[in-house]
């Protein structure tokens, strides 16, 4: 396969948006962690505890999307760099393992959907209590 320069541009704009996202998420969710514990230390309570555990994994993944995504941006700057430089084989490789790293990232986004939803599932289950 032979690359030019603008190939591995072409993600730029779309990591960069996927990243703005994975960065609003990080913020809210640390918002909700201060807020969170300041809750529980005033009124433990199971819910609260299932919530925090729930929110902590939740920035696990989060921070695993972002290493993802910042992989994926660094290796499309370097294929950049071997198209310029004239080694396209090894340019196409390393654009192979940005798509890869950018594919990780977004998996693991549509898990961390899953488990948010089931932090609203705990929340929800409470009001009925």
């Amino acid at each position: 396969m032979e690359i030019d320069l603008a190939t591995p541009a072409l993600l730029f704009s779309a990591i960069s948006l996927i990243m703005l996202a994975y960065t609003n998420r990080f913020l809210s969710y640390a918002q909700l962690v201060r807020t969170l514990k300041e809750q529980y230390m005033e009124n433990p309570s199971s819910v609260k505890a299932a919530q925090i555990a729930n929110l902590r994994k939740r920035l696990y993944l989060t921070r695993a999307m972002q290493v993802a995504g910042i992989g994926s941006l660094l290796l499309c700057v370097v294929s950049m760099f071997f198209v310029y430089i004239r080694l396209h084989l090894l340019s196409a490789y390393i654009f192979g393992l940005a798509l890869i790293l950018l594919i990780i990232s977004l998996a693991i986004s549509v898990y961390e959907i899953y488990i948010s939803v089931k932090s609203l599932e705990i929340h929800l289950n409470d009001m009925h209590e």
